[in-house]
């Protein structure tokens, strides 16, 4: 017996030996390289329970650590904003019966939260799937069955970073311990002026398709440099998926609705007018309602609060009394959210909505008209994409209404801005692009760096509440309004560190200049 085949014999198989099938002898090209190491990513981000092509959020950037805490209160009465209602079982549609929001706030530092962190899609991540194919109209119990696997491998793992249900920080005294804050001259200032009115409060209103989860890294940069911000989440039909919860009593679950869902008490279709201003009502009284409870914590009944909050988070609550300044917040939003921000402001100033400023992130092009009874100060920022792409709103040019409604508030006396963000695109101020960065700026045309155009925007935010608190106008609100109409020639990439600003004399945000066209000032 031969030890070994012939060579002539070497390498060939025997007629009678069995087969084995080609997709069990891989060959080794670029495909099965690929389609090997996606495998192996897979199955790592299973076993560490990673998300699938995402990335994490990153830490915030402020001086200060960064707390949350979700609340939901029921309102005294459920509030009736309008009598349509759902065609299948005839419930209301437009009844508020609670209020839900986060809190971003500057936590107290060295202090570790026993709580885990919020996820990024709230649980059970199956209401939010469903949602989002109810948006897409393809929901059934197949699709939406694989809607929640996709949406859970994708995201479902990704965790806020803030702390959940720590103290609220006294910045005196962090300012004290911070080497770096203390030898900041315009932080000492802020924190100078917060000892003195109490935590500058914003109230944020999301877009359509979006939740109280989809911003909240510009929230948390805020709350890192002492603000207290409120992420409200909308039942109004515009949050893909929500849970409303009340102690005591099962959940509910609301999802996403559009105007053929509902109709009038009478059983008549709603116009596309008539159900925009219906919910732009209904996110109205939201908004109230997150007042009425942010007033009622700093008016010392934070206990009485933690203790109706369904989340169960907010047991510090009793000891945030007087340390909120309630008597002057600033409502801000994002696309429809920016609209029905607009909306709060007519006839204001009021007890209900204390609104002492506005920031307008992306106006609305499809959401309703928008208010133009305005009497307070008002940051309108338009991204690059929004500014770019003409559209027709109500008879005339988007960009020329929203440019008018600004201009009229300076004329009466109202110091306001509008400005396009250059390079940016509509999701740049969400957390999307942050989470996929390459896959956000190939499907939005965003060119700028998605760290840097949020970075812009909070820096921006920041300028406008050190306006409102102080009166002193900084970096671009010091600006003239060069550019009366968006020009695409001087877009993003064109002006360049150099031409007549630096480093030493701006600061750390010395470049900003080619980050911004500003259209309207009141310099």
């Amino acid at each position: 017996m031969k030890p070994f085949p012939e060579a002539s014999t070497m390498g060939k198989v025997s007629p009678t030996a069995p087969r084995v099938p080609p997709v069990l002898r891989p060959r080794l090209t670029w495909r099965y390289v690929v389609c090997s190491l996606i495998a192996v990513y897979i199955v790592y981000c299973y076993v560490f329970s990673k998300p699938l092509f995402a990335h994490q959020l990153p830490e915030y950037s402020g001086p200060y650590p960064v707390g949350a805490v979700d609340i939901e209160t029921p309102l005294a009465s459920p509030r009736v904003v309008d009598t349509a209602r759902f065609k299948g079982t005839k419930e209301k549609a437009f009844e508020v019966e609670t209020v839900l929001f986060t809190l971003y706030y500057p936590a107290a530092p060295n202090v570790t939260s026993h709580k885990p962190k919020h996820h990024w899609i709230p649980k059970p991540v199956s209401v939010t799937a469903e949602g989002y194919a109810k948006f897409a109209h393809i929901n059934n119990f197949v699709v939406n069955k694989l809607m929640t696997k996709a949406v859970g491998g994708l995201v479902g793992s990704i965790e806020i970073p803030a702390q959940v249900d720590v103290p609220l920080a006294d910045l005196a005294e962090a300012v004290i311990q911070d080497p770096d804050a203390r030898d900041d001259d315009k932080e000492v200032k802020k924190v100078i002026q917060i000892v003195k009115t109490g935590h500058p409060v914003i109230i944020f209103s999301h877009g359509m398709a979006s939740s109280r989860t989809d911003y909240t890294h510009y929230a948390g940069e805020l709350a890192s440099r002492g603000y207290v911000v409120a992420l409200l989440e909308h039942r109004d039909g515009s949050c893909p998926g929500s849970v409303v919860m009340k102690n005591g009593e099962p959940d509910k679950i609301k999802l996403t609705f559009d105007g053929p869902d509902v109709e009038t008490a009478s059983g008549k279709d709603l116009t596309v007018d008539e159900f925009k201003r219906a919910q732009l009502d209904f996110r109205e009284a939201e908004i109230e309602e997150a007042v009425r409870v942010l007033k009622l914590i700093n008016e010392g009944y934070g206990e009485d609060v933690f203790k109706k909050n369904a989340r169960g988070e907010g047991a510090d609550f009793k000891n945030w009394a007087g340390r909120l300044n309630t008597d002057e917040m600033v409502v801000a939003g994002h696309s429809y959210g920016a609209t029905g921000a607009m909306q709060a402001l007519r006839g204001g100033p009021s007890s209900e909505r204390p609104f002492k400023g506005a920031i307008i992130l992306d106006p609305g092009k499809h959401s309703g008209r928008l208010n133009d009874d305005i009497r307070v100060p008002v940051l309108v920022v338009h991204s690059n994409s929004w500014s770019s792409k003409s559209s027709i709103f109500y008879g005339r040019a988007h960009f020329d209404t929203v440019k008018d409604i600004v201009e009229n508030n300076v004329l009466r006396k109202m110091p306001s801005w509008f400005a396009t963000s250059l390079g940016t695109s509509h999701p740049s101020v969400t957390d999307a692009p942050l989470l996929e960065p390459l896959l956000l700026s190939w499907t939005t045309g965003a060119r700028i760096n998605v760290y840097e155009g949020l970075r812009q925007y909070v820096h921006v935010t920041e300028d406008f509440l050190w306006f409102l608190l102080t009166g002193e106008k900084r970096s671009l609100l010091k600006e003239e309004a060069e550019y009366p109409e968006y020009d695409e020639g001087s877009g993003f990439g064109v002006w360049q560190p150099g031409q007549g600003d630096n480093k030493s004399a701006g600061g750390v945000w010395w470049d900003w200049r080619k980050y911004w066209q500003v259209h309207v000032s009141p310099n």
